[in-house]
């Protein structure tokens, strides 16, 4: 089975400027991304998508290709599956089109090249019949029965009773709520078919694939590059895998 890895990382990022390209812990927060993935040894191909030069130039000293999207495809409120569309569709023009995709984020580099192999496995044993993707997830850090909307400056609960069945949820226990799950970003997997055929990033059987807390740190602030900094020096053991 011919797999890539697809690491999107657009420039512009408002939050933390340069932050694909920024050092974490020595590196520039991309290339832990790239290193994972060249580790791993199903994936035959780490393509870095970009449109910008600057990621382009590291992404290839720590041995991505590139593929140079338009800038059209890398504004603030573009969205993933154009993105996506966009690069498979150059791939199949050029009969280079894989067997499975796998996504990954550089703004996730606490994942490791162990976790990715898994993610690809759990979709290789289902198969195309039983799962259109997998998608990282980690326990959600805030209950959504305990959010709430702002209303012309009055609270309004995001879920109400009927919809919840607690009443007044925002004062119950978390420990009484159903679990739920975020997306990480950590690491996606899909065939090609669920992006050029069902134009969808997920389809609609989508494998939970669950990691730790701790792996599923996301880059989008200062904050949180010291917060992925000591959680790698704290599980550094779990990098030389």
């Amino acid at each position: 089975m011919k797999i890539y890895a697809i690491i999107p990382a657009r420039g512009g990022s408002k939050g933390v400027p340069g932050k694909n390209v920024k050092l974490l812990n020595g590196k520039p927060l991309i290339a832990w991304t790239i290193e994972a993935a060249k580790a791993v040894p199903e994936i035959s191909k780490v393509i870095v998508n970009t449109d910008d030069e600057e990621i382009a130039e590291v992404s290839k000293k720590y041995g991505a290709e590139i593929f140079m999207r338009p800038k059209e495809l890398a504004e603030d409120l573009t969205l993933d599956l154009p993105v996506f569309r966009h690069h498979l569709e150059t791939l199949k023009s050029k009969n280079d089109l894989p067997d499975m995709i796998v996504d990954l984020r550089a703004t996730a580099p606490l994942r490791n090249s162990a976790r990715i192999r898994e993610g690809i496995e759990l979709l290789s044993r289902a198969g195309k019949a039983k799962a259109d993707s997998v998608r990282a997830v980690a326990k959600a850090a805030k209950h959504p029965y305990k959010m709430w909307k702002l209303n012309v400056g009055f609270l309004n609960p995001l879920y109400s009773e009927e919809e919840s069945g607690f009443k007044d949820s925002w004062d119950a226990p978390r420990q009484s709520f159903p679990l739920v799950y975020q997306n990480n970003g950590c690491m996606n997997a899909f065939w090609p078919e669920t992006i050029l055929e069902k134009k969808t990033m997920t389809g609609k059987k989508i494998l939970g694939y669950t990691m730790e807390d701790w792996e599923s740190v996301n880059i989008d602030t200062s904050i949180d590059f010291l917060l992925a900094e000591e959680l790698m020096k704290k599980h550094s053991a779990e990098f030389t895998k």
